[in-house]
């Protein structure tokens, strides 16, 4: 989901800066609503545990170039499920800055980019969870189904802003069109597979449930809303 070096380049890249500056505003305002209702050390906690994670995925997982972009197994959705909506983005956001500053300084210059890229389908899945998931569900107990759902959500506006960034920067050629579908059709696979993770993941956090009220996990992930 990185947009390369020389995809976006010279006055283009200020739009970058410009959605990101609305995403990042929107992970404020979303943190200041999760602190009035679970307390700072819970949302710094599981900011810091979701910053860690998401670092991990980017740096451990496998992750491979495909046309315009790399597919990752990023995760958004288990990332979200257990710790929160702003948890979650915060710890997209800073996990990439992280892995920029210590491992890929050459993609920096597109942090804006690739932090829309992320932040942006994020939010849109966590409006859909709230329509997918009746709230007499915990996070535990959803079904392939729904974590199907909330897995292509995420990754489709992922690929989707891989797309816009690819053509806005290099415009509609054969060759462009071709690496963007290649990438496009690449993260099919990560769409299968995410809920299956998700699941694996959910059923080894319903043996957790004592640490339900430790601030640690999304107080939805144990129990209905």
């Amino acid at each position: 989901m990185h947009i390369e070096p020389g995809v976006v380049e010279g006055a283009k890249m200020a739009l970058g800066a410009a959605t990101a500056a609305g995403a990042l505003g929107l992970t404020a305002k979303l943190s200041v609503d999760s602190l009035k209702h679970s307390g700072l050390a819970s949302l710094a906690t599981r900011s810091l545990i979701s910053t860690a994670v998401v670092f991990g995925f980017f740096q451990v997982l496998p992750h491979h170039p495909v046309g315009i972009s790399e597919v990752h197994l990023i995760l958004g959705s288990t990332v979200f499920l257990l710790f929160g909506r702003a948890p979650a983005m915060i710890g997209l956001a800073a996990g990439l800055l992280l892995q920029g500053l210590f491992f890929a300084p050459t993609d920096l210059p597109q942090y804006g980019i690739n932090v829309t890229t992320l932040l942006v389908p994020l939010y849109v899945m966590s409006l859909l969870a709230a329509r997918i998931i009746p709230k007499g569900t915990a996070y535990t107990d959803i079904t392939y189904m729904q974590a199907l759902k909330l897995s292509a959500s995420f990754q489709a506006g992922i690929v989707s802003w891989v797309g816009f960034w690819a053509f806005y920067g290099q415009g509609f050629g054969g060759e462009n069109l071709a690496s963007v579908a290649s990438f496009g059709a690449a993260y099919m696979l990560v769409i299968l597979l995410e809920p299956l993770v998700d699941l694996a993941i959910l059923a080894g956090a319903k043996t957790l449930r004592r640490y339900k009220d430790s601030g640690l996990f999304s107080p939805r992930l144990f129990a209905a809303a």
